[in-house]
């Protein structure tokens, strides 16, 4: 089947530019097509509205409500099965605001990463994380409204239709050796561990490193979906902290659920689970600025984590480790669980840390496959390391 990009937007409103950027991805050799997502005035398009709204569970007739807020959520639910069933989709580009932007982009998401995705929108300049989220969305600011070709719309549009007929038309390098690959989450205060990892077993892995800054375990988590890996070492699960007491940087309810529904070999560990991450001084919350803080750079600042909150995060993630079913360690680093928890460093609070692994040997029921394991070291002490691929290798062997 010949590949096509798809040029996706709001046909009743959005036609001629759409028709625009169609043109001249077609003009760059590669075909394109339209497809319309209108829900108040459907027409127009190469792929009709109504064909994109049947593909939601419940049929086009969720989709054509008359309420334009149900309706245009009903339609992303629809888009993004549409897309999944498109075996010729050689890249999606989308034009709109804000609602066409969350249309749209909830599509891109469904997509595998690699996949050409280019958003032009008029919200691309302000915070994009809703919209991307852990996919490899391109945003692109339209600058002008998207309301009609003019001076500059005509060369923003341009710009996108030639940035997706590029990436629709290249070909990604070709990756050399068959090694599997494996994922690792890390943090800067982590970075010792993971990069001792990495070198102990980049001989027979491909080893892909995930920043641990809320997207980042979500983009890891998004490849174990996909299978894309032979396992995962989740060194850094400090997205936790963040999620459960208020930081900028957390994870989602969702967090270890990739590895539950897949059953993939799983090492993890407590990296940076010894704090919550903020901004800047000045905008930590008011309840907190009593705490023990420590200005990681101007623009961040930590929070130790006390005994209390140590074990609410042994239970959270406790119970998570419960539902794998696959081979499962998790490593208990005895000495510290950043560079920051070492003695005589700001974050060493041995009770802490104490708290912590007592909720989750607690909570944890532990198997011949599930099993917590106390190491008599520091997270970031390269023992601790080869411990944590040793017990990768045993999974592996295991799975």
């Amino acid at each position: 089947m010949a590949r096509r990009v798809y040029v996706a937007g709001t046909c009743d409103t959005k036609g001629q530019e759409l028709a625009y950027v169609k043109a001249l991805v077609e003009a760059r050799g590669i075909a394109a097509v339209v497809a319309d997502l209108s829900t108040h005035a459907p027409h127009g398009g190469d792929i009709s509205a109504h064909e994109i709204a049947a593909h939601h569970p419940d049929g086009a007739a969720a989709v054509f409500t008359g309420d334009r807020g149900s309706a245009v959520a009903a339609m992303a639910v629809a888009f993004a099965a549409f897309v999944r069933t498109r075996a010729d989709l050689a890249g999606l580009v989308g034009l709109g605001g804000s609602g066409n932007t969350a249309l749209v982009t909830q599509a891109m998401r469904a997509l595998p990463v690699g996949v050409p995705k280019l958003m032009v929108s008029t919200v691309a300049s302000g915070n994009v994380a809703p919209y991307v989220g852990p996919s490899d969305i391109a945003m692109m600011y339209s600058v002008t409204d998207i309301a009609g070709l003019n001076r500059i719309s005509r060369v923003v549009l341009a710009n996108a239709a030639h940035a997706i007929a590029g990436m629709a038309l290249g070909e990604p390098p070709v990756a050399t050796g068959d090694k599997p690959a494996v994922g690792l989450t890390m943090f800067g205060v982590t970075t010792p561990c993971v990069t001792a990892v990495t070198e102990l077993l980049g001989a027979d892995y491909d080893c892909l490193v995930f920043h641990a800054t809320g997207t980042g375990g979500q983009s890891m988590e998004k490849l174990a979906d996909s299978l894309l890996f032979a396992g995962v070492i989740d060194v850094t699960t400090t997205e936790v902290a963040d999620h459960l007491f208020g930081g900028v940087l957390p994870c989602t309810e969702d967090r270890f659920g990739a590895i539950a529904r897949t059953g993939l070999p799983y090492v993890g560990s407590c990296g940076a689970l010894d704090m919550v991450n903020f901004g800047a001084l000045a905008t930590v919350p008011e309840r907190f600025r009593a705490r023990n803080l420590y200005v990681h750079n101007p623009y961040v600042t930590l929070m130790r984590t006390t005994p209390e909150e140590n074990a609410a995060m042994g239970r959270w993630i406790g119970e998570r480790l419960n539902r794998m079913e696959g081979p499962v360690r998790f490593l208990l680093p005895e000495g510290g669980v950043s560079v920051l928890d070492a003695p005589g460093q700001k974050f060493h609070d041995p009770a802490a840390d104490a708290a912590l692994f007592a909720a989750l040997e607690a909570t944890v029921t532990q198997t011949a496959r599930r099993q917590l394991l106390r190491v008599p070291h520091a997270l970031n002490d390269p023992t601790f390391a080869a411990a944590l691929v040793a017990h990768f290798r045993d999974a592996i062997a295991e799975a």
